[in-house]
């Protein structure tokens, strides 16, 4: 294991209370711009309401009378820690084990295989794996047990793992604890559920095995980075249901980057509504969401 470091991937619930204070255009403009340079997440007006939902937590917490006060503190304190509280409460995470299970047959099936081949023709076992937008932890421990039970035995003869990261610090928090409630896990099967965790019965809860969890690192990166500090390209990249968030610049920009990160040959998998047809210059279209480098 060796890899490296925040990213955006957002999903926004109604505001519990109906007694929030009023979010003025002004400072909603002021906190939907600094989101979107920020993490690079667009705050349409019909995220207004959701946004002040999600905020009037932090408004609480700090003891602030409203979001006038909470504009002079951001524009006061605008420093990686304040940012990366925002970018907690602003995001959450919606995911579940082996979302979009098409991708992980492909993955075990041809990806693994082909990848497998090219490192032995280059003599070496160095497999990458960048999951980029890692949440709670479901997808990248999803792809470390399609991983492992690929090469089985054979696993241990790879100097394999996955680097996962997340722009919010909570998710990453929850993805490196592994720990689950039995009704995030009742549609996996029982061969991964037995094989890869073990169950706490007066916590109620199922922990990903330290056998799979010290197979992942965990790191905060921001995807908006101009500069990806990677010493070596990928063979895999998952970023997933993000980028339905971004813009169709940042997109494209996103999409170069990923390209300079894979080595060629490697394999991007994105979220179904993030395909970008068949003719970027960098990739070639395999199936519905999956590239591969050219």
């Amino acid at each position: 294991m060796k890899h490296i470091e925040d990213i955006p991937h957002p999903e926004f619930h109604q505001p519990s209370s109906p007694e929030l204070p009023e979010l003025s255009d002004e400072n909603f403009y002021f906190i939907s711009k600094l989101v979107r340079d920020k993490f690079g997440i667009v705050l349409t007006e019909a995220k207004r309401t959701l946004v002040m939902g999600r905020l009037h937590n932090v408004l609480h917490e700090m003891n602030m009378t409203g979001f006038d006060e909470y504009r002079t503190y951001l524009q006061e304190h605008c420093d990686t820690q304040t940012l990366a509280d925002l970018a907690n409460h602003i995001t959450t995470n919606h995911t579940f084990f082996f979302r979009e299970p098409e991708h992980f047959s492909f993955l075990s099936k041809v990806v693994l295989p082909k990848i497998a081949e090219y490192h032995q023709q280059m003599k070496n076992h160095d497999i990458r794996i960048w999951c980029a937008a890692s949440s709670s932890g479901e997808e990248p421990y999803s792809i470390m047990m399609t991983m492992m039970d690929y090469f089985g035995p054979r696993y241990n003869e790879w100097d394999a793992g996955l680097l996962a990261t997340d722009i919010s610090t909570k998710a990453l928090a929850l993805a490196e604890k592994g720990e689950y409630h039995e009704s995030t896990l009742q549609h996996m099967n029982t061969t991964h559920l037995h094989g890869y965790f073990d169950w706490f019965e007066e916590e109620k809860f199922w922990r990903v095995k330290s056998m799979l969890r010290r197979e992942v690192t965990f790191r905060r990166f921001n995807l908006l980075n101009n500069y990806f500090p990677f010493k070596k390209p990928f063979d895999i990249i998952f970023c997933r249901n993000v980028m339905i968030y971004f813009d169709n610049e940042m997109r494209k920009r996103l999409i170069n980057k990923f390209a300079a990160a894979l080595h060629p040959g490697g394999y991007l998998f994105v979220g179904h509504c993030e395909s970008f047809g068949r003719s970027h210059p960098a990739f070639e279209y395999v199936m519905p969401a999956v590239y591969r480098r050219l």
